[in-house]
């Protein structure tokens, strides 16, 4: 190759570096920016949601404690953004006494038993108190997750918190869970919940994680509402 054949083929190579490198550039930066928005708009939703709904998280409250007289709230660890445990607050939806309660379940009934095995639920769950049936089927349960967002441990949009058991399940897909904040909502909630495979859901966080933009989070946002009120896949 001549010297003008060998700089022609050097700019050639060196200009579409540069062009790769410039799109990656314009890639981040853009999800930064869709990072930014998303986070103020969690910031200003969920605080003012959460101020607008003290009145009804309050009145669900007294109707736990005159239920049972036990806690209204439930604090969970699940796995939150970089595989940090953070506590998940939900209303009780639970009798008092409900490991126990469940132990007894699974012990006599194997149906039950393999149907726990499967994915940890019940479609038909003893330790559901008739007020909490009421509260899941309603998603009103999750609302103290409001205070998550606030506190930077959630979002509202995202994968579904999951506990430490969970991450078997996850695998090597579990680095595109833990690049993100989990959701209120997301697109396994308004797909169909519990009545999606958990192979499927773990395959939605993926997809997610992957193409996540701030348009998708108003698109599933707006699809929460019918999910919500349609109760699919929810107990």
């Amino acid at each position: 190759m001549d010297f003008y054949g060998d700089v022609r083929t050097r700019f050639r190579v060196h200009s579409g570096l540069n062009g790769a490198l410039g799109m990656a550039s314009r890639a981040n930066l853009r999800r930064k920016v869709d990072g930014n928005i998303s986070r103020l708009i969690d910031i200003v939703f969920s605080s003012t949601a959460f101020l607008i709904l003290l009145p009804v998280i309050a009145l669900i409250c007294i109707a736990i404690v005159v239920q049972d007289g036990g806690s209204p709230f439930f604090v969970h660890r699940r796995i939150g953004r970089g595989g940090r445990l953070f506590p998940c607050l939900k209303l009780r939806t639970m009798v008092l006494d409900s490991e126990a309660r469940l132990r007894r379940h699974l012990e006599e009934n194997p149906e039950a038993q393999a149907e726990w095995a499967l994915d940890q639920k019940l479609r038909n769950d003893p330790r559901i108190t008739p007020l909490g049936v009421f509260l899941r089927k309603s998603s009103l349960d999750e609302l103290p997750q409001l205070l998550n967002v606030v506190w930077g441990h959630m979002s509202l949009v995202g994968p579904r918190p999951i506990v430490p058991a969970e991450v078997p399940r996850y695998g090597r897909y579990m680095e595109f869970y833990c690049n993100m904040r989990p959701g209120i909502t997301g697109l396994w909630q308004v797909s169909g919940r519990n009545d999606i495979s958990y192979r499927r859901r773990v395959a939605m966080d993926t997809i997610y994680s992957r193409t996540r933009w701030f348009g998708g989070d108003i698109w599933i946002m707006v699809r929460t509402v019918p999910a919500v009120f349609a109760s699919k896949g929810s107990f």
